[in-house]
Formats: structure tokens, C-alpha cells, sequence
């Protein structure tokens, strides 16, 4: 197979917000290119996993290779890479639109444009691509085409003029979108004679090959049998094999400049391949390594726990293979007294510490609790140390503590004017601090800066529900602020349960409290004693609540004669209680502990 001449290349991706289209324009793409045959046609070719498939979200960034003769009678070869739309994985759609020279904007006709196309498209305007709009769903009743072409022109600032007008569900004017792609959109650059340099854009594990790098050619030539070396790690390996995604794998002798293809080399852990890297020629190294090259950062850090406490060696063995596909997410083994032995977990966001903790429980069979989400901490000691905090049960003394500073995000918001009055109330209800309130259409856009400790817990699904399902929400981290943060413990029978500490701002710790015990009140099932719950800041007590005991009636053998002897039974009863208080064990049944992380104070 003889690599095509450079302008007859065409590296694309496509961006939308969730559900407007972009897996249906792929598989159409697909389709009208004869890239597969019928018979392997499925819908969503892109998305491999059950999880993708059923939320209609791409997790994985997918390439195919489309092979076009185009009405001008050449032939194009078109590399499309399908980026995930969420927010949590922002990096890695940095690196896949660093690898193209252009973008199709897929649009819905019938919704508008939403806060995750604007953030991905600005990533795109940012990374210097041509970009052409598509106007999905063109033959819904609902459609309103000429709006939203008006609203990508007031809100991005984009020509749409010449959009193309599609429905990727019938097929309608899907071929103007591969004569689009082929005439406004730039060949790749790129010099053959010049050292490698080769853009790592994905890697996975393959159970056969070891690890597959998806790489973008930028100079020179990756051939079978090379020696390579990764910049950014320093790790050299031997190339096995070279290919192109078809989209199944094909193996090809040589990728030359411009290409996006795949290569193996008995490399053994995705944690060796960082997304971003840039791959050169052991003997012939190029001189600059290619920039925005980052190592993964997690976001959000919670405890993962088997709810059978012997299930914990199959939990680590799932969590070693699951780390073999997804470098990003990190864990440590952690222990605690009320939930037993489990691991603490890094993840990019929550999007992806739900789908982390799906995966786990789908695809190794694991029943698992997961204790509150919480964000890095910056902890500056008296004595000028800076420490990370990770989870708030190992809090260092506040005595030793001169201040804490949080992360904080920017948020965009879109949503209908009926609900704005909603939506700012939810985020002044968080600590937020209003930066700009626009109007697009109808719809108003709103940018709020938010602590990143009040979004991780419900604030998504808060959102949602104010809203109607309406508002769209998009956020990146701005930086660390310090806050009058404090650490909360929650004490039963005056035992501190470390599963449910957080720290949380001093202006609303006593209503998180007060919440907390309300809901475990409700949630801890009646002993013989009496069970206090107790929401503490240090040795402060802010919201009690009591579980009332058993009533055993101890008097019942007594009838008639003097009174003392029924005071007698009852005295004797009471130092029993007491006793028991002392030294009895208060059962808390993991049902609470699940319903009293989803509390919202």
C-alpha cells in the first residue's frame, strides 16, 4: 500500500454537544465511502463499548480511515477522529484536534447550539482549524434552520452561510458533507525527508498486540522494524507493526507525513504511552518535541469499597486491567473502619468516575460503594510546607493549618429564560460569583465562577432538575483559591465514621450537617440504646440528631405490690442501657451510607 500524495489527505474531527448527531453522521460517512461492507454495518461503528452505546456518549477517542473519489474524479483519503464531547476528558480532545487541520461543527436544527458544542468548537477555533458548520435533523418538524444558522453567527462568530444542511439519520445531503470536507478543508503539511515526529494521540490495551498508539505523522516516515523513542517518557521500543484503521486494523508498511494510523511494539502498559507524547527515530531525533504535551491530572478523588469485604482481591485484580486501558485514573489501597479495605481513586472528573465505577461493577461483576467524591486540596502548614489533601479523613491538625486553598472552576451555562431565575439561585446557593449573563436567541448564557467542591457533588444533577433537562453545562478549572474551609465529622454514639468526613465551607456546614444526621436519623435502625448522631467541626457539635432505643417493657412481670420493686427493675434497666451504650456496637447498614453520600445540604 503506497502512501498518498500529501494533498489528497484530509485530517478531520467532528464537534457536537451530546446526542445532536455525531455518531449517525459517522456511520453514514462510513456507509457512503464503502469503508464496510453492509453486512458489518451496526449503528454507532465508533462507539465499541456497551456503556457508549447505551448513554450515547463517546468515551474513547476512534479513528477511521475513509477512502473518497470525489466528483472533481480524484481520490482523498479522509482520516475522521471521533473525540469524546465531556468536558472531563478536555486533554485528550486537545491532542485529537492537535492532530487534524479541520472540523466539521455539527449543529442540531431543532435545538440550537448548547454550552458543550461552544467549549469544543472554541478548543477547535483555538487549535488554528477550518471549520465547516452541519446542520443535523434538517427534516424534523421542529427544525428551525435559519435561527440557529443566525445563533453559530451571533454566538461563535462563524460564517454559516454555506452550512450544510443534513439529516445523517435518512442520509439527506450527507454526500455534500464528503465534498465539503474535501474542498474547504486543508491538506496536512509535512516534510518526508525530515527526522520523525509523530503526535501520540490514544493508546489502549489490545490482549494480543500489548499496546496500541494511535499517532498522527507530522514529519518523516514511521516504517515497520524502526527504532522509536517517546520524548516525554524516554522509553525506546521497536516497532512490530504499522497500520491504518479501516476502521478495523490494517496493516500497512510505512505512514508518511499527514497520516493517522496505529503502531505496535510489545509495549506493555498504557501508563508507558502518555497521550500528547511525541514519538521520534532512536538514531535520527528531531530537534523539538511538539508542543502542549501534559501529564493526566485527576480531578476528583473517592473511596472505592466492595460492599462483600472478600470481593477486594478481585477489585484489585479489576482495577490493575482496567488501568491497563486508561492511564488517567489513578488508585492507591486505603482502609477504613467503618467500610473495610479499599482503594482511594483518582479520576479526570465525574463523568468519568461514573463510568469508571460502571465498568467495574459490568465487566468484573463488583457490587461497590462509593464514598463522596472530593477535590485536591492545597494545604499551606504553619511551618511553610505545602501538602495535597486528597481525602478529608487525613486532614493534618488545624492547629498545624495556616489556610486552604480549593480549586475553583469557570462555568457556562445555556439555558431557556424561564428557568435563568432558577439557575442563578442554584449558583449563588453554591458560592458562586456571577462573571456575565448574554443572551443568545432565546436562551440565556451564563458564566459563573464556581468552587469546584460544591459542582462535584450534585450540582449536575441539580442543574438538570431546575432546568427541566433544558440547561447545558460546561466547565473548565480557573485555579486555587484559599476559603474558610473546615473539616465535618460525622459522629454515631460519639464514634467519628471516617467514610462521611468532608471538608466543607464554615457558611454551610451546619445545613450539610444538619442534613447529614437528618438522613442517617432515617437510615440507622433502632438498637437497644439510644444512638446520638452528631455533626462535629473540631470539638464544636453543629446538628444532633437521636435514634430512639427499643421500649422493652421490663415491668411487665410486676403487677400489683409496692411501687419499689417496679423502680427496681426499671433503675436496673437503665444501668443496662447505659452499659450498652458504652460498649455496644452501632450496626450501620451500607444502604445508609450509600443514600447519606447522595444527601444535599
Amino acid at each position: 500500500m503506497t502512501a498518498p500524495p500529501i494533498d489528497h489527505i484530509r485530517n478531520f474531527t467532528i464537534v457536537a454537544h451530546i446526542d445532536h448527531g455525531k455518531s449517525t453522521l459517522s456511520d453514514r460517512l462510513i456507509q457512503l465511502t464503502g469503508t464496510l461492507a453492509e453486512r458489518d454495518m451496526v449503528e454507532q461503528v465508533l462507539d465499541s463499548m456497551d456503556i457508549e452505546r447505551e448513554r450515547g456518549i463517546t468515551i474513547k477517542a476512534q479513528t477511521v480511515r475513509l477512502a473518497y473519489r470525489a466528483k472533481n474524479g480524484k481520490d482523498y483519503i479522509l482520516n475522521l477522529i471521533d473525540t469524546p464531547g465531556h468536558v472531563d476528558f478536555a486533554y485528550e480532545v486537545s491532542r485529537s484536534l492537535a492532530a487534524c487541520e479541520g472540523s466539521l461543527l455539527v449543529v442540531d436544527a431543532s435545538q440550537g447550539v448548547e454550552a458543550q458544542t461552544l467549549a469544543n468548537v472554541y478548543h477547535a477555533i483555538d487549535a488554528g482549524h477550518d471549520i465547516v458548520p452541519v446542520l443535523n435533523k434538517v427534516d424534523l418538524p421542529a427544525a428551525e434552520p435559519d435561527k440557529v444558522k443566525a445563533q453559530i453567527e451571533d454566538v461563535i462568530g462563524l460564517d454559516a452561510s454555506e452550512a450544510v444542511m443534513i439529516s445523517a439519520k435518512t442520509g439527506l445531503g450527507v454526500p455534500d458533507v464528503l465534498e465539503a470536507i474535501v474542498n474547504r478543508l486543508p491538506p496536512p503539511k509535512g516534510d518526508r525527508a525530515e527526522p520523525l515526529k509523530a503526535l501520540l494521540v490514544d493508546s489502549w490495551y489490545d490482549a494480543y498486540l500489548g499496546v496500541v498508539v494511535l499517532v498522527r505523522v507530522v514529519d518523516g516516515e514511521l516504517r515497520r522494524g524502526q527504532k522509536i523513542r517517546m520524548i516525554g517518557t524516554g522509553a525506546s521500543y521497536e516497532v512490530d507493526k504499522v497500520g491504518v484503521f479501516a476502521p478495523k486494523m490494517k496493516d500497512t508498511d510505512v505512514l508518511g507525513p499527514g497520516e493517522i494510523g496505529f503502531l505496535t511494539g510489545s509495549i506493555k502498559e498504557v501508563a508507558d504511552t502518555r497521550v500528547g507524547d511525541t514519538i521520534t527515530d532512536e538514531k535520527r531525533q528531531t530537534a523539538f518535541a511538539l508542543p502542549g504535551f501534559k501529564p493526566a491530572q485527576p480531578v476528583v478523588f473517592c473511596g472505592l469499597f466492595p460492599v462483600d469485604a472478600a470481593d477486594f482481591e478481585a477489585l484489585r485484580a479489576a482495577m490493575g486491567r482496567l488501568r491497563l486501558n486508561d492511564a488517567s485514573f489513578t488508585y492507591e489501597m486505603e482502609t477504613s473502619a467503618a467500610l473495610g479495605f479499599g482503594f482511594r481513586c483518582g479520576f479526570l472528573g465525574l463523568l468519568h468516575l461514573e463510568i469508571i465505577q460502571e465498568r467495574l461493577e459490568r465487566e468484573f461483576n463488583l457490587d461497590l460503594i462509593a464514598t463522596a467524591p472530593s477535590v485536591v486540596y492545597k494545604i499551606s502548614l504553619t511551618n511553610g510546607d505545602v501538602i495535597e489533601l486528597h481525602n478529608p479523613a487525613d486532614m493534618p491538625d488545624p492547629v498545624k493549618v495556616s489556610d486552604i486553598a480549593e480549586p475553583w472552576i469557570e462555568a457556562t451555562i445555556l439555558t431557556p429564560d424561564d428557568y435563568l431565575g432558577s439557575v442563578l439561585k442554584l449558583c449563588q446557593d453554591r458560592r458562586g460569583e456571577q462573571l456575565d449573563l448574554s443572551y443568545v436567541g432565546a436562551r440565556a448564557m451564563v458564566r459563573y465562577a464556581l468552587p469546584l467542591n460544591e459542582v462535584v457533588f450534585d450540582f449536575y444533577d441539580r442543574l438538570k432538575s431546575v432546568s427541566r433537562g433544558y440547561a447545558s453545562f460546561d466547565y473548565h478549572i480557573t485555579g486555587y483559591r484559599t476559603g474558610d474551609l473546615v473539616k465535618m465529622q460525622i459522629l454515631v454514639n460519639a464514634e467519628p465514621v471516617d467514610a462521611l468526613a468532608m471538608l466543607v465551607h464554615r457558611a454551610r456546614a451546619e445545613g450539610r450537617g444538619r442534613a447529614m444526621c437528618e438522613k442517617l436519623k432515617e437510615l440507622i435502625p433502632p438498637h437497644m440504646f439510644q444512638v446520638p448522631i452528631q455533626a462535629a467541626i473540631g470539638g464544636k457539635i453543629v446538628a444532633r440528631e437521636t435514634v430512639r432505643a427499643f421500649r422493652k417493657d421490663v415491668t411487665a412481670k410486676c403487677y400489683g405490690g409496692d411501687i419499689s420493686r417496679k423502680r427496681k427493675l426499671l433503675d436496673k434497666q437503665k444501668e443496662g442501657k447505659k452499659r450498652m451504650r458504652q460498649f455496644g456496637k452501632v450496626e450501620i447498614p451500607q444502604e445508609a451510607f450509600i443514600a447519606a453520600l447522595k444527601v444535599d445540604g
